[in-house]
Parts: structure tokens; sequence; C-alpha cells
């Protein structure tokens, strides 16, 4: 009986490698179902998520599946099922999940789930994620919040100079009156 050998075809290895430079140092990926979207819509598509900082890609689950093992990714093979797509996002997800989500409402793309920094979401947690604000919204809510009791300062003290004024001026205009 002979032996059975596995020949490994460099254009897949090339194919795998380069996919392992793009995924290489990005924490955050959302995987899609793309089957029913046209050219034009997976263009638009591609051009909300690069506005957001990130990349549409289309790929072959077992070349993914290679390249996020070999990153030290967490296991997702039941996303990479059917046709997928995936989006390479960069230090803010949140961005592009919410460009997925208001996408899907107008075109049919399925989410299937993600991986955002070390935890792999499903579908119904990746839209509870895109749901939250971001993190440029949060700093600046929080700066608002920081910088209130100063503010208020302000306005009281400025409401005493504002009263007497506005005193003035009423009797400057009963005055001006008689």
């Amino acid at each position: 009986m002979s032996e059975y050998t596995v020949k490994i075809q460099p254009e897949k290895v090339e194919a795998i490698n380069a996919l392992k430079e793009e995924f290489k140092g990005v924490e955050n990926f959302i995987f899609t179902d793309y089957r029913g979207l046209t050219v034009e819509q997976i263009t638009e598509l591609r051009t909300q998520l690069r506005e957001s900082g990130s990349t549409y890609k289309v790929v072959k689950n077992r070349f993914a599946k290679i390249a996020l093992r070999e990153l030290d990714k967490p296991e997702v093979g039941d996303m990479l099922i059917g046709p997928t797509a995936v989006v390479i996002s960069g230090e803010e997800a949140g961005a592009a999940a919410k460009t997925l989500f208001s996408f899907a409402k107008v075109a049919p793309v399925d989410i299937k789930g993600g991986i955002i920094g070390s935890d792999v979401f499903d579908s119904s947690e990746m839209e509870a994620y895109s749901m939250l604000p971001s993190k440029p919204e949060l700093i600046s809510k929080l700066m608002a919040t920081m910088n209130a009791p100063i503010q208020n300062f302000v306005y009281i003290l400025n409401a005493v100079p504002e009263k007497f004024v506005r005193t003035l001026q009423a009797v400057a205009d009963q005055k001006a009156a008689e």
C-alpha cells in the first residue's frame, strides 16, 4: 500500500501569508455573509467602512481559519461557513459595527459575528456592541461632565454683576421715561 502525502500548493501558501499580513496587528474582525449583495452595494459598503478606518474583504474560509489560528486569534470556525467577507477594523470597531448594522437595514448583508479584542461575539452580541457609544463619544461625555462644575461656577460668578447691570439699566429706563 502506498503512503498518502499531502501536496502543498505554493499559491495557497502565498494567499494564506498575504492574509496573515493583512490580519497582523489587527484586533477587531467582523464576519458577514455577503450573499445577495450587488457589486454596487458592496462598493458602497466598502466606501462607508473606509470612512471609519476599516476594510471589507471577501475571504476563503479555510485560508482565514488558518491565518487566524497562526496569529493566535480565538477560534471562530462556526462563523467561517458559507460565503464570508470580513471587516478588518483598526482601533475603533464600534464605528464599523454601526456602519454594518445600518447598512444591513437597506441591503441583504448578514452579520455572523466577530472578534473584538480577544473576545468572540455572536450576531446578537455584535448588534449590542454596535449600539454602544464610540470611544470619542465617551471621551466627549466625560469631558463635559468634568467641565460642568467649573462652568456652573462661572455662571454663578457672572450672575451677580449681570443682575446689577440689569438693575442699573431698569433704573436708567425708568428715569428716561419720566
